[in-house]
């Protein structure tokens, strides 16, 4: 067969980066004719993304068939882009970048025995550059690092907007008690667990512009499997492009040299803990709670609920630029109640940066406190860790109502916790029994959640082996990007 190549755009974000990089190397392994080049835009003000980034491109350890090219950055003045509001700057870092991609795909088809390119596959939020794919006359496929049911929202929402007339951004949207029919959930979806890119006025034409674009492209790919989103993968039987689950694609996001150099003693003093005994926090790469009540709150409901844990603790900085990670907290005790540190010293471990996977896969982990972020939501689920719900920002709100009330496969702490958001303001403090309460049902070792975690865990390693329902759509998007 003759060989072909495929050109990916992924957003400059490290979570984004890593689920493509994984789907990229499973994707070229499972077919030897196939190349596949993934154009990396630095992550700006993401010392940490940039640093991934250009791991990858001077990494011996991937397949052949795939490579890297940093694109140069077309901005010269670092600041210029400070003043835009962050859904603005996305879109900004993103459209400079299509001169540079032009140039790099014609290099890369301009040889004599360059392989036929045979399409682009473009990150949810890079959705722009489908206009560069249609200049080389290639399809373009979407490439959503969430679930198909927030796939169905995003779809939906011009619905909302432009046939019932329904304003997510007016003041006291997510307040009013309003629920909605939206076609990927089996329930009605309550206005108060909608993204806050919704309900803020430029987020939320950033999520409609993005949709609208989704909705030319060929096909996309989702980062699901079927048997976790039956209902949501179903409700696209009638679209008019093709979804193709084939997740679970785990993103670890870090180098290996990370995990060893970082991860070692977290790993070390789990290797002590009895089976199912350790309750993991983590709030994501860009989770963090600016509000020292709250961080007492969670040490307050820790101390009381007996548990021992590994709490990875992470504090927003002073001034924040546009999309910039948080920090590790470099002295806890500065945050933390007086002597938490030295009364829980045997029972948890206060940490900053926590190789997550890694941690999850432990045997002495027995429950998550999540920010239900969907590769967390994967990763969390593929080990057989239930999940406890604290949604901060993004889509959680809607994988934390999914995983709770759809899905059944999470406890609830909160449903419709957000940190500040555009417009949004954020939520008020979550109380330190209300935190225990979802920490014991998390970490009940008999619990029907707890059973039905751990045979979603099964199917979600059966869906990846040959036969299986994201091996067989995998083959699929294969056979129809070729033909």
């Amino acid at each position: 067969m003759k060989k072909s190549q495929l050109v990916f755009v992924p957003l400059p974000s490290r979570g984004h980066l890593a689920s493509t990089v994984e789907f990229a190397k499973v994707l070229v392994n499972r077919h030897g004719n196939l190349s596949v080049t993934i154009l990396i835009i630095k992550a700006p003000y993401d010392p940490a993304g940039e640093a991934y980034a250009l791991s990858l491109t001077s990494s011996l350890s991937f397949p052949k068939q795939l490579q890297f090219i940093l694109l140069p950055d077309p901005n010269h003045d670092p600041n210029s882009n400070q003043s835009l509001n962050p859904a603005s700057f996305i879109d900004s870092v993103v459209e400079n970048q299509k001169l540079n991609v032009r140039q790099a795909v014609s290099a890369l088809i301009s040889g004599p025995d360059s392989p036929r390119l045979a399409g682009f596959v473009v990150d949810m939020y890079c959705s722009t550059m489908i206009d560069v794919a249609d200049e080389f006359g290639v399809p373009i496929v979407g490439f959503f690092t969430a679930g198909a049911a927030f796939l169905g929202y995003m779809l939906h929402i011009h619905t909302l907007r432009e046939r019932e007339n329904v304003d997510t951004t007016a003041l006291n949207f997510k307040d009013s008690g309003a629920q909605f029919a939206i076609p990927s959930f089996q329930n009605l979806v309550p206005a108060n667990v909608f993204p806050g890119a919704a309900l803020d006025k430029e987020w939320a034409t950033f999520f409609y512009l993005h949709a609208c674009r989704l909705k030319k492209a060929k096909g996309i790919i989702v980062n699901t499997f079927e048997e976790l989103e039956s209902h949501a993968v179903g409700s696209f039987r009638n679209a008019d492009f093709t979804v193709y689950t084939v997740g679970p694609i785990l993103s670890v996001g870090e180098t290996e040299s990370e995990t060893v150099q970082r991860g070692s003693d977290v790993i070390e003093w789990l290797d002590g803990q009895p089976p199912l005994s350790v309750l993991f926090l983590c709030f994501g790469s860009m989770g963090c709670f600016d509000d020292d009540d709250q961080v007492i709150e969670i040490a307050r409901a820790l101390e009381r609920s007996g548990v021992h844990f590994v709490w990875s603790l992470r504090l927003q900085k002073p001034t924040p630029k546009p999309l910039e990670a948080p920090s590790d907290c470099s002295n806890p005790k500065d945050v933390l109640p007086e002597g938490f540190l030295e009364r829980t010293a045997k029972s948890g471990k206060v940490i900053g940066w926590a190789p997550q996977a890694q941690i999850l896969a432990h045997k002495a982990v027995g429950g998550f406190v999540s920010h239900c972020g969907w590769n967390s939501i994967l990763e969390s689920t593929y080990y057989g860790v239930p999940i406890a719900t604290w949604p901060l920002y993004s889509e959680q709100q809607l994988n934390a109502f999914e995983l709770a009330r759809e899905l059944k496969l999470g406890v609830e702490i909160s449903l419709d916790y957000r940190m500040e958001f555009g417009d949004v303001s954020k939520s008020e403090v979550i109380s330190a029994e209300r935190i225990e309460k979802g920490i014991k049902q998390v970490m009940e070792k008999e619990s029907e959640v707890r059973k039905k975690v751990k045979e979603m865990s099964e199917m979600s390693k059966r869906a990846l082996m040959e036969g299986g329902s994201s091996y067989s759509y995998l083959g699929r998007f294969i056979h129809d990007i070729l033909n």
